[in-house]
């Protein structure tokens, strides 16, 4: 019996210290244009905190799993993926944090990558079926595919149907890099 009440006793003070602990998985950084803020993922929601530390300050917080945010190049804006209505969408949002809006509504999980150098489009990643006369038909979630959506919302266009992932476009925005 004593041996059963160190356990618990011991066990007890893990997960005490474990609550006290620094959080980890802070995970998808993306550092601002500017340098000055960094925006992460955290347990499922958005954080933005200054880029020389400090305290993070949550910029979405849902029951949703928002994660990989992207800056817009003017620094104004972030693109990020969510699961708010069953699979990951794109959505947009002040990068102060407010409300966000939905840029993208397929079935399959969107991913963003960039904005555009004008900032007018979101550069995004999924795994939407190619045509069935396609040789990856039936492997949808085997490669990325790029399309594009405008910021103020509207219709998806595929950019690149190769496989592509962790896209972005070059300084003059004439290239992508993949």
């Amino acid at each position: 019996m004593k041996k059963l009440i160190a356990l618990a006793a011991m066990a007890f003070s893990i997960a005490c210290y474990a609550q006290n602990n620094n959080p980890l998985w802070l995970r998808y950084p993306a550092i601002s244009p500017d340098g000055k803020t960094i925006v992460f993922s955290f347990k499922g929601d958005l954080y933005r905190v200054s880029g020389s530390g400090g305290d993070a300050v949550p910029i979405t917080l849902n029951e949703a799993y928002d994660y990989m945010p992207v800056w817009s190049h003017d620094g104004k804006w972030i693109a990020f993926a969510s699961d708010r209505y069953g699979n990951f969408d794109v959505y947009i949002m002040p990068s102060t944090g407010g409300e966000a809006k939905r840029l993208t509504y397929n079935s399959a999980n969107d991913y963003p990558y960039d904005f555009s150098v004008d900032d007018k489009k979101v550069l995004f990643g999924t795994a939407r079926n190619d045509v069935y006369t396609s040789a990856r038909f039936p492997q949808r979630a085997l490669f990325q595919k790029l399309y594009e959506v405008p910021s103020t919302g509207g219709r998806s266009v595929m950019v690149l149907s190769a496989g592509s992932e962790f896209a972005h476009f070059n300084k003059s925005g004439d290239k992508i890099i993949f």
